[in-house]
């Protein structure tokens, strides 16, 4: 195979089943209008990433994944599509996307690009020409539109929520200035549902794939990938509250994961078999265990998808031990690599997450009045030592930006400075995302942090982050940052992502010890030191002590 670090990614390679990239890599997400800002406007850019493609190439990721950036209102941050062909002006240009990924090729890094196939923006075309037809037309029957029920239609068709709160359907004023139907909208009312049963939803969606593919991309993130298909009759259904709000419970819910989205991803594979350089589909689909999240990523449909229940492990040894073994059990099963996350742009980040003393559903977020907050130096080791872990396993495992430099959840963020729409439709119940979206500290002494020259940022930036910088950790041996490099670096050279782990015995219940190939991993997860065993440490997430390894730490050891 060619290597990723040589190869020109519009070349055709040959590969060999078992082999394909995706199966090892560390991919690298982009969040870009918090990554770096190159127009000086607040809110980062395309240019902004390639100006740092150097930076992540020095990390040793082996792809990227770029959260929305296509043309958007940008009322849920992107993920409101207008257009699924276009770069959002506040991005850039489709010529900046273009110089974008012929940069991270010519540096052997792979680009997947987020689609949003649940829903669009209520600005997209098809929807404002639904807005100006009549019920029943084929405008219409893009979407999910539905009369309502009671003597006038003035109660909606069904009880469901909405994942950001309140109901998940609003009714439209007709042209004739009357009130209309419903249309549904698991998210924000600005994001309505297409309806995928519609032929004409399927084949728009072949021709937006087609042309990123045509363009160069490696693959796609599937936002919602356990959307877009709604049980028959769109029966009534209300979620059990700590469940979290992308759907996580046993029951059968009507909006999540319904059979018929595994015909539209077999098709998906299909399409991308036409193009060589072994492109990739990535499933975000939050599904109660692994075994259905397994099958997203059978031979015939998608690569790859997230490994939700992974990240919401706790801290805690026998639970560690046990999300593993299920993880390689179930994707390997249908001959899948697992793949291993710990934060995103959707969760708290992990170096707060997995100190928090109290309940977090997913997307609830945290904020200055939320129970059981954590200790940061406590969240730090934790995520040090969880990410050491994390990539000792076999498989792909996804960074999220920041996390290398150790960045925690931003806490305290005045209301009015907020935007997630969780935090306005919730009227300030729920804090939302936000605080693991604010912009990326590169320069300690610079505006903002080096994140924008003006000094203008989206949301504002914490003053730790001037000690969090990059430039202050580039240096620094003991570095959050350095670790990664350093643990990235391992991992390829000792080819840990192709391979297998066998248990260890004799460290006691508190500790995750494992072998994965010539590497023994060390995680320490009691409440008091252990005895590292003979052999190189090749890798520590902290400092050992006289010999041990502390509580809250993970060494990789070569064998003696």
């Amino acid at each position: 195979m060619t290597s990723p670090e040589t190869a020109s990614r519009n070349d055709a390679t040959i590969t060999t089943a078992g082999s394909e990239w995706w199966r090892t890599a560390v991919i690298y997400q982009i969040y870009p209008r918090s990554f770096a800002d190159a127009t000086g406007d607040g809110i980062g850019d395309l240019p902004g990433i390639t100006a740092h493609l150097d930076d992540l190439r020095d990390l040793g990721v082996d792809a990227l994944w770029l959260s929305p950036f296509q043309r958007s209102p940008q009322k849920d941050a992107g993920y409101d599509v207008s257009d699924y062909c276009d770069v959002d002006p506040l991005f850039g240009t489709l010529a900046d996307f273009d110089e974008m990924l012929a940069g991270a090729h010519a540096r052997g890094i792979r680009l997947i690009v987020d689609l949003v196939p649940n829903h669009s923006s209520d600005q997209h075309v098809w929807f404002q020409e639904a807005l100006a037809s009549p019920a029943g037309s084929d405008a219409r029957a893009r979407y999910i539109f539905r009369d309502g029920k009671g003597t006038s239609g003035e109660l909606p068709p069904n009880n469901w929520e909405s994942v950001f709160g309140g109901p998940a359907w609003s009714r439209i004023t007709e042209a004739d200035g009357t009130p209309g139907q419903w249309y549904l909208h698991i998210f924000d009312s600005s994001q309505p549902d297409f309806d995928w049963t519609n032929p004409e939803v399927r084949e728009e969606f072949r021709r937006v794939l087609r042309f990123w593919l045509d363009r160069g991309v490696d693959g796609f993130r599937v936002d919602v990938a356990h959307g877009m298909i709604k049980a028959d009759g769109l029966p009534d259904y209300l979620p059990d509250p700590e469940a979290g709000s992308m759907g996580g419970e046993a029951a059968d819910v009507p909006y999540w994961g319904q059979d018929g989205v595994h015909d539209i991803y077999r098709d998906w594979r299909l399409l991308l078999e036409e193009y060589d350089g072994d492109r990739a589909l990535c499933a975000e689909a939050w599904l109660p265990t692994l075994e259905k999240t397994a099958r997203w990523v059978r031979p015939d449909e998608m690569h790859q998808a997230f490994n939700f229940i992974y990240l919401e492990t706790p801290w805690d040894a026998a639970a560690q031990r046990a999300v593993i073994d299920e993880s390689i059990a179930a994707f390997g099963a249908v001959g899948a690599p697992s793949t291993w996350v710990l934060s995103n742009h959707d969760v708290v980040r992990h170096a707060s997450r997995l100190a928090l003393t109290a309940e977090n559903p997913q997307g609830a977020g945290i904020g200055p009045d939320s129970p059981g907050l954590p200790i940061p130096e406590v969240g730090l080791r934790r995520a040090r030592a969880a990410t050491t872990l994390m990539l000792s396993l076999p498989g792909s495992s996804y960074l999220y930006q920041g996390e290398e430099l150790g960045l925690p959840e931003v806490i305290d963020i005045p209301g009015d400075a907020r935007q997630d729409p969780t935090w306005f439709r919730t009227n300030g119940e729920r804090y939302g995302r936000d605080g693991c979206r604010v912009p990326l500290p590169w320069e300690s002494d610079a505006p903002a942090y080096g994140f924008s020259d003006t000094g203008a940022t989206w949301l504002p930036q914490p003053a730790e982050w001037a000690t969090l910088a990059r430039d202050v950790q580039v240096a620094d041996p003991a570095s959050t940052l350095s670790l990664y490099r350093t643990l990235i670096a391992l991992r390829r050279e000792h080819g840990l992502g192709a391979g297998s782990i066998v248990w260890l015995d004799g460290f006691g219940d508190d500790v995750v010890a494992l072998r994965n190939g010539a590497v023994t991993v060390l995680a320490n997860i009691g409440e008091k030191p252990v005895a590292v065993p003979a052999g190189t440490v090749l890798a520590a997430s902290g400092p050992l002590a006289d010999g041990a390894l502390p509580v809250d730490t993970t060494v990789w050891i070569a064998a003696a």
